[in-house]
């Protein structure tokens, strides 16, 4: 049998207002008993019931012992000739009985496949009308000595409790199917955003230092006599460590990259520094910049002097403003190289895209192009509160 796996707690949040009704149902109902067999009802009304609010968790299994605790309610105060007080037409169960029955049908139609559906709620009606056959022999010589309610509107007022019921369901169902759709669709951009944030992480970081790798590398076959190992072994303990990181952020959901120094300066210059490029600095920062901010911005230079690496050659200059008005912070990295025919170690294309996404995450405006007449200028622009 199917099970939804409902926690206790969740469904108590669910079904609480339903339980409050039928046992308010249920104890005005016990002010109509006035003999003592009458009393023989409540055990089984109060079964029922509780089985109606239990029935989100088990909902095809609910609909059954529903069914069922109906039909033994209905027998035995057949035998004990005891009568239920009738209500609207119904002749052999309280109103309570009949509640929990719209209740049971409502759930099943909700949670429980088309099949089990069906079938569920083809019980809980097998098990009503029994309990009316039943109890009609004892209530109509009591209740309808005057006045009978005949088949027509019998069936008219069944008709309508049982498309109350059913379309509870549906709708409940149709909401559950919504909310279900909208949950995947965050989901799913969620994972993506994750997918992104770490896509530009690895190009941004990993590829910066494995493109230092190979610069150093073909610097050192040009040059036998420039020592260029211990900056291979400094670029690629660097780019080990980036790795690691990632594969942290992939295993425990640590947030992306390492965070800035509290001196932005600071760091930019170590960034010009590491890339061995004739890069000249200018800062002009009015107001403080946020870490995560700061953390952004680096990762822009990275990249911007990774690019000026891979696809520029005879750089003589590189110049880095980074400057702020307004709460605005302006970014621009500007080099006079002359475009390589084959960037280092190939190109993916990722880099400006992920640049401009990342700006754009954070509301910013970025733009990037040629120079004339040589040279690629990267501007970005970017909102510090």
């Amino acid at each position: 049998m199917e099970s939804t796996d409902m926690s206790w707690r969740r469904l108590a949040e669910r079904q609480w207002p339903l339980a409050l009704a039928l046992t308010a149902i249920a104890l005005l109902e016990t002010g109509s008993i006035s003999t003592g067999l009458g009393w023989w009802q409540v055990p089984g009304i109060a079964v029922i019931c509780v089985i109606a609010v239990l029935a989100p968790r088990r909902p095809f299994d609910a609909a059954l012992a529903l069914g069922f605790a109906v039909a033994c309610v209905a027998v035995y105060m057949r035998l004990l000739g005891v009568a239920l007080a009738p209500h609207l037409f119904w002749s052999g169960a309280g109103i309570s009985m009949t509640g929990a029955a719209m209740a049971t049908i409502a759930t099943l139609v909700r949670d429980a496949p088309r099949v089990r559906a069906v079938t569920g709620t083809l019980v809980v009606l097998a098990a009503m009308a029994l309990a009316e056959v039943l109890g009609w022999p004892i209530v109509a010589p009591r209740e309808y000595s005057e006045w009978s309610p005949d088949t027509w509107n019998f069936g008219i007022a069944a008709a309508v409790l049982l498309v109350l019921s059913v379309g509870s369901g549906m709708y409940f169902r149709a909401r559950d199917n919504e909310r279900a759709s909208q949950l995947a669709a965050s989901v799913a951009a969620a994972q993506n955003a994750e997918r992104m944030a770490l896509a530009r992480e690895l190009h941004d970081v990993v590829a910066h230092y494995v493109t230092a790798i190979v610069v150093h590398a073909q610097a050192g076959q040009l040059n036998r006599e420039f020592d260029v190992l211990p900056a291979i072994a400094s670029s690629g303990t660097e780019a080990l460590t980036a790795m690691r990181r990632l594969v942290g952020t992939m295993r425990d959901g640590t947030s992306e990259g390492p965070a800035a120094s509290s001196s932005l300066m600071d760091d930019v210059r170590a960034l010009a520094a590491e890339s061995g490029l004739p890069v000249r600095l200018s800062f002009d920062l009015q107001d403080a910049v946020p870490q995560e901010l700061a953390r952004s911005v680096l990762r822009l230079v990275q990249e911007s002097l990774t690019n000026t690496q891979k696809h520029a050659s005879s750089v003589s200059s590189v110049d880095v403003t980074l400057s702020s008005s307004d709460g605005v912070l302006h970014l621009a990295v500007l080099d006079d190289g002359v475009a390589s025919g084959v960037p280092v170690g190939g190109s993916g294309g990722y880099g400006l895209v992920g640049m401009r996404e990342r700006v754009e995450l954070l509301g910013g405006t970025f733009s990037a192009g040629r120079r004339e007449p040589t040279g690629w200028t990267v501007r970005a622009d970017l909102p510090i509160s």
